[in-house]
């Protein structure tokens, strides 16, 4: 990777980080729900699995999800179901009590297996970083730092929306204020799940 590819990859990878996603939802009712640290470590989660994604595509897995349809239907509609489930979670909760915050652990637990039920970050791997790739050099090599990268891009945005779902979770305390948190969870989830159900597969 050139310097000037580097400028130029660098803010692409923040600012896809940054958009609204599963993910970014799931830190961001964290923050509002436990707090910035408990938030903070449940991204742990979400990197896990982007190193287990960049390992897998260099094996890859990136080859049989643009090849068949059914591997990619399958993986699209196990992200759909989870998020639905988590959807169905936020909304059923008992608000008129303090809310129960999941541990660090469960929290890592669903940022990562979010993160490996969603096809599009598998299209990141395989659409955005290859366009970054210095043709004079190995390939495998370039393709792990840009991954390392990404990876530090990825959780560099998540902390913003980790504080600014602690911004809004320090004035929500009272049981209305809860409940509005946990039905806007449930629609974030939901259309996250809707999103994710409209992803096509790469050519």
């Amino acid at each position: 990777m050139t310097l000037e590819q580097f400028l130029i990859f660098i803010p692409a990878a923040l600012l896809l980080g940054s958009t609204p996603g599963a993910n970014n939802m799931l830190a961001f009712i964290a923050a509002a729900r436990g707090g910035w640290l408990l938030a903070a470590k449940s991204i742990l989660g979400r990197l896990a699995a982007w190193v287990v994604l960049v390992i897998l595509v260099s094996l890859g897995l990136d080859v049989l999800l643009r090849t068949s349809e059914f591997a990619f239907v399958a993986l699209k509609w196990v992200g759909v179901a989870y998020l639905l489930y988590l959807a169905w979670h936020f909304w059923t909760a008992d608000t008129s009590v303090e809310i129960e915050i999941p541990d660090a652990s469960t929290l890592m637990r669903r940022e990562f297996l979010t993160l490996m039920g969603n096809p599009k970050a598998y299209l990141v791997l395989t659409a955005f970083l290859p366009q970054f790739v210095n043709d004079s050099s190995e390939l495998m090599p370039q393709l792990f730092i840009l991954g390392v990268l990404y990876l530090l891009a990825d959780g560099l945005a998540a902390l913003l929306w980790v504080s600014s779902g602690t911004f809004v979770g320090a004035r929500a305390l009272t049981p209305l204020r809860r409940a509005m948190i946990n039905r806007a969870s449930a629609g974030l989830m939901g259309v996250a799940a809707f999103l994710l159900s409209r992803t096509e597969r790469a050519t």
